[in-house]
């Protein structure tokens, strides 16, 4: 049995990084983790480098219950320290669209910079965690055939999202065993499938075009991708963290056209055919399958005025009905997790039992496509890690 300051349970962003701010204000940390190596879910984002931040990150851009008690983590560590801290590690990087930083080269740099960072700690890989009980102010841990204590222990094994990597629903398990409340966990920025009748949109797999993409109030502007399930792409995978079953997503298919410019383009073209139209602006399959959807045959000419205003309605307000997603194993991370009522959103501590804490993904709080999960990671981890 060996005794520690504190536990971390997770070797991936939010733990790495706990750690090293911890054992840099002098704590002796151990980070433990199943997996064989750490920062896996690092190592696969973003193509291989890693979305690392987003310089438009803000607390509004969080799916949780309680979306500002993201607020104070996110404003005290913000994304352009840890842009900072990339620059001091040398890290190469770039901006790509809507304030989205990547890694010149490879994801693994923003894993090596965390395990440098955390070189003070010790992190122990690749053995089950079996056991973990709390009694008399202290956490013991079971870790493969090594028994740990701390008076501080904190949750960083994220959501079940990505379960090749070796995801699971332990910190789930840890919560309920603990005390902590858990907001329902669902999949999060992941394709959605589509019912049989919508086949014909399913034929469509591969097409991709930019729309508007909307699911109850949140709305966003990206690209659609349609494949052989159903609806994926930056717009589908941004509105699927607000969808819910049996509700609609509703997609704007011409969101650059003022209202009334179909029957514009009446007067300006009666002789052409509504397919030949919208060709003009999406893809030619798209268009031949959104014509064949309104069976309108013949010139625009030939059609009254409330017909024509009649497709632009759908065609700015198409509605889906998925009837599902592709699961965590498709999912990007995980909507819902450790409710936040629980924790106290300046330390990440649980309310109701000192030397608790959890970060990151196994949080109630997702954030949008594009480096917001990462830095949710890096701000509540180090949250907590001012804190142990």
């Amino acid at each position: 049995m060996t005794s520690h300051d504190v536990i971390i349970l997770g070797a991936g962003g939010a733990g790495l990084f706990c750690a090293g701010i911890a054992a840099q204000r002098g704590r002796r940390v151990i980070v433990l983790d199943h997996a064989p190596e750490p920062g896996r879910k690092i190592v696969i984002s973003g193509g291989g480098r890693c979305n690392f931040t987003n310089v438009g990150t803000s607390w509004d851009r969080y799916v949780s219950t309680n979306p500002q008690f993201a607020r104070s983590a996110l404003g005290r560590y913000t994304a352009q320290d840890f842009i900072a801290l990339v620059d001091t590690h040398g890290i190469a990087w770039h901006e790509k669209t809507l304030g989205q930083l990547f890694c010149d080269g490879s994801a693994r740099q923003i894993v090596a910079m965390l395990m440098d960072e955390a070189q003070g700690a010790e992190i122990a890989l690749g053995q089950p965690i079996r056991d973990v009980t709390h009694a008399d102010s202290v956490f013991t841990v079971v870790h493969g055939d090594r028994t740990v204590t701390a008076p501080s222990l904190v949750i960083a094994t994220g959501g079940p999202s990505i379960p090749k990597l070796g995801a699971t629903g332990l910190a789930y398990d840890l919560a309920k065993r603990f005390g902590l409340r858990l907001v329902e966990p669902r999949p999060a920025l992941v394709p959605l499938t589509l019912p049989p009748e919508d086949a014909l949109f399913r034929d469509l797999s591969g097409v991709a075009t930019e729309v508007v993409a909307g699911a109850g109030k949140a709305r966003f502007r990206e690209a659609a991708l349609f494949t052989h399930r159903g609806l994926s792409g930056p717009a589908i995978l941004q509105a699927s963290s607000y969808w819910r079953h049996r509700e609609a997503i509703t997609i704007d298919f011409v969101p650059d056209q003022p209202a009334g410019w179909l029957v514009d383009t009446k007067r300006a073209r009666p002789r052409a055919g509504l397919r030949s139209v919208l060709g003009a602006t999406l893809p030619d399959r798209l268009a031949e399958a959104l014509a064949a959807k309104f069976a309108v045959a013949g010139e625009l000419g030939n059609q009254r005025d409330a017909v024509l205003t009649d497709i632009e309605r759908r065609l700015s307000g198409w509605q889906f009905h998925p009837n599902g997603t592709e699961g965590f194993a498709k999912a990007e991370v995980t909507v819902g997790g450790i409710a936040t009522d629980g924790l106290n959103q300046k330390t990440m501590t649980a309310r109701h039992l000192p030397g608790l804490y959890a970060i990151g993904e196994a949080v109630d709080v997702t954030g949008w496509l594009g480096g917001y999960n990462f830095q949710w990671a890096w701000s509540s981890g180090w949250a907590a890690g001012q804190a142990v």
